[in-house]
């Protein structure tokens, strides 16, 4: 890891960032990033939240260096990727989605090909040791082609390690593996972030966001819409669904100030989510029951994670 310190206790900054993608013969004009402004701090298992398309991918690419932003700064580590592009390439290691290397070359070849690229002199490469911090010590010398698909996602952390960088950037680095492979993968996470490393994680598994980060961002449509600790995050959960089955067809939905949503979940079914804290599933019954509905079936069940995000999306995409 670096030994030197940003300037500010933020390891990224990201200030009014827009990407604007012009119109092709195949596809429109796109607005991939509109005005996204957060801070990551240093030191943290940073999550970085959002649904397929919501602009991830694209703010990934651009602190990497292979997608040009439209307008908007961006610091890492301290140092502003127009202006010092060097040092902030130096700060961040980015390990893609996508598992591509030279099937021709060894675990140790991967690593000593990669720090040559960054001009580390070959007394100062780390590849054993870094192949041993992700376990491949015993692959050393193997193909990597022959490597398992978990053990080939570890190779890309490895090589994303090569020049020291004092953040870590991993895209969906458990997509497709099996429960256990992800669970080391968390553990290595936690290690590197034990050792130092800010680690910036994109996942689509909302167990994982909540089990290893200490902060949350949500984007949607290129726009933060949460940006919260895990902990608030989690807090969000004390709300319940109650699913009410009435006896007929309605057009207008009961409210109440205190009903947090109230939908139409299927014929004759009202979904209503309420604060744990504020009422009980028994008012909401009442409450129903006194705005003219005969209620035939009940079922609740808690809010989690998964529900706090699908709620801020639908939220993000209406606004």
């Amino acid at each position: 890891m670096s030994e030197s310190e940003p300037a500010t206790e933020n390891a990224i900054e990201i200030r009014d960032v827009v990407k604007r993608y012009a119109a092709t013969k195949k596809a429109p004009p796109k607005l991939a990033l509109d005005g996204l402004s957060f801070d990551v701090p240093q030191g943290q298992v940073f999550g970085l939240l959002g649904p397929n398309g919501a602009g991830k991918s694209t703010l990934i690419n651009i602190m990497a260096g292979t997608v040009t932003k439209t307008s908007g700064t961006i610091r890492i580590w301290g140092h502003d990727i127009d202006r010092d592009h060097r040092n902030a390439k130096l700060s961040i290691g980015i390990v893609p989605q996508e598992i591509i290397f030279d099937p021709f070359f060894t675990p140790f070849e991967v690593l000593e090909n990669q720090g040559g690229m960054y001009g580390i002199a070959k007394a100062l490469r780390r590849s054993d040791e870094l192949l041993r911090a992700v376990r491949l010590e015993d692959k050393r010398n193997a193909y990597a082609r022959s490597l398992s698909g978990g053990m080939k996602r570890r190779l890309l952390i490895a090589k994303a390690m090569v020049h020291s960088p004092p953040i870590l950037v991993l895209d969906e680095p458990t997509a497709g593996v099996d429960v256990e492979l992800r669970r080391q993968l968390w553990e290595l996470v936690q290690e590197l972030n034990g050792e130092g490393v800010t680690v910036v994680l994109t996942t689509h598994y909302l167990e994982e966001a909540e089990q290893l980060c200490d902060r949350i961002a949500i984007i949607n449509h290129g726009r933060l819409i949460a940006n919260k600790p895990t902990r608030e995050l989690v807090g969000m959960m004390g709300e319940k669904i109650v699913a009410v089955t009435v006896d007929r067809d309605f057009t207008d939905l009961p409210s109440d100030p205190r009903f947090r949503k109230c939908v139409a979940a299927g014929e004759r079914v009202i979904e209503v989510t309420y604060d744990k804290a504020e009422m009980t599933a028994g008012e909401v019954l009442g409450l129903l029951q006194a705005q003219g509905f005969t209620v035939e079936d009940v079922s609740t069940r808690e809010a989690d994670l998964e529900d706090v995000f699908v709620q801020l999306t639908s939220a993000g995409a209406d606004s």
